[in-house]
């Protein structure tokens, strides 16, 4: 498990131009491995190294070999993911191109310390004096090691950017006492804590439909090839704020998970948006929405992020989960509740009212293996209690935001 954390410091002229002379030797190593690779059609590190290392070393004597290694080393992975999109249909251009270099250094080229960071250059190693972020010092005290690789840019005005690479044996998944079904909606996430059903709002509605009508303000009577539209479509942040809401609602879920010694239960959802759920949509406004929920990149989050922690996921079919009865097993009808996606159903069979939201978090749980009794009132709906954008996104955990429900109820 690795961790890349970036560091900014700006340079005097002479650090800046050691470091120069080096990115574009690097630059040119790297570009020759890459051509070696492509002509002998290969991405293999060790065929490409023993292909270009003499010449190299005689094009450039006085940069440290260990340079040449880790060009080799970079050429040999943009090979491979070069490869790997041309297959999937996702290469635009018939062979790789260096646009921008980030110099890959290994052991022999960098040390690190606290009060300063040595390069290998040309001319002997320059320092570099960073400060460190609130995210440098969460890993460096919670036993995440510094891997012995690491890489530098440049940027304009001296600014040398530096990526630390924290690295962590991913611990072993543990025997799960219990589970946490999450369900996956549009504008919210639905969870089963101890039996309790809460839904969490994520804005996601709001946000879609907010950079929806600034691109379209945007591109009035304009072409998306106008590159003043395409800097101003550069600046908008709707990929950025999604998946700030998805890594935090997902060290939510599994910080509970991991502290109840639980087992999470998703939904097996494919990348995309299946068409079943789009079909009979004519709402073109909705389409989109649908389409950019992003629901597979929600479950991944809470898999990468479950990864770290050891807590043990659970993929489970997602067909019919909010249209089943998880007591009787029958049919739920939806039936308008005053909005065009009702969200209240009763059962054909014992006429209880369903939320949708919590009959699919049961029937997760029922094919995840959990024998617990599902509580059945009478004839109310069993609606979640709400939980607002605002108020999870400061809690601490799912725990205290339940806690503090409690609190509220018996206030009242």
């Amino acid at each position: 498990m690795e961790r890349a954390v970036k560091l900014r410091v700006k340079v005097d002229y002479k650090t800046y131009q050691k470091l120069r002379e080096v990115e574009e030797e690097y630059r040119e190593v790297l570009e020759d491995a890459m051509n070696y690779g492509l002509s002998n059609k290969t991405t293999s590190f060790t065929r490409i190294k023993a292909g270009v290392y003499r010449t190299e070393r005689e094009k450039h004597k006085d940069l440290p070999s260990h340079y040449i290694y880790t060009a080799c080393e970079d050429a040999s992975e943009r090979l491979d993911s070069f490869e790997k999109l041309k297959k999937r249909g996702k290469a635009y251009t018939d062979k790789p191109s260096v646009r921008k270099v980030t110099v890959h250094l290994d052991d022999h080229l960098w040390r690190f310390s606290l009060d300063k960071i040595s390069i290998s250059t040309k001319k002997g190693r320059v320092s570099i004096s960073p400060a460190f972020p609130k995210v440098f010092w969460r890993y460096y005290n919670t036993g995440w090691r510094i891997a012995s690789e690491a890489r530098f840019r440049l940027l304009k005005g001296n600014v040398v950017e530096f990526y630390v690479v924290f690295k962590r044996d991913e611990p072993k998944p543990y025997e799960p006492k219990a589970f946490i079904p999450v369900d996956l909606n549009e504008d919210s996430i639905s969870v089963l804590v101890d039996g309790k059903p809460t839904l969490l709002e994520t804005n996601t509605r709001k946000i879609t439909l907010g950079y929806e009508y600034r691109r379209k303000a945007i591109t009035a009577g304009k072409s998306t090839k106008v590159r003043e539209v395409r800097r101003k479509f550069m600046r908008l942040r709707e990929r950025d704020k999604k998946a700030d809401i998805r890594r935090k609602l997902a060290k939510l879920i599994v910080k509970e998970a991991y502290e109840s010694r639980s087992a999470i239960i998703l939904e097996d959802l494919p990348r995309r948006a299946p068409e079943h759920m789009v079909k009979d949509i004519k709402d073109k406004q909705l389409r989109l929405r649908i389409y950019r929920s992003a629901f597979s990149s929600m479950k991944n989050a809470i898999i990468e992020k479950a990864r770290e922690f050891g807590v043990p996921i659970l993929l489970v079919n997602p067909s019919y989960t909010s249209s089943t009865c998880p007591v009787h097993g029958a049919k739920v009808v939806y039936r308008p509740d005053g909005g065009d996606a009702p969200r209240v159903g009763v059962c054909e069979k014992g006429k209880e009212r369903w939320h949708r939201d919590v009959i699919a978090l049961y029937n997760l749980a029922k094919r995840a293996g959990d024998v617990s009794p599902v509580p059945l009132g009478s004839k109310e709906s069993h609606d979640p209690p709400t939980v607002k954008f605002g108020r999870w996104l400061r809690a601490k955990s799912l725990h205290s935001i339940m806690n503090e429900r409690k609190m509220i109820e018996m206030r009242v």
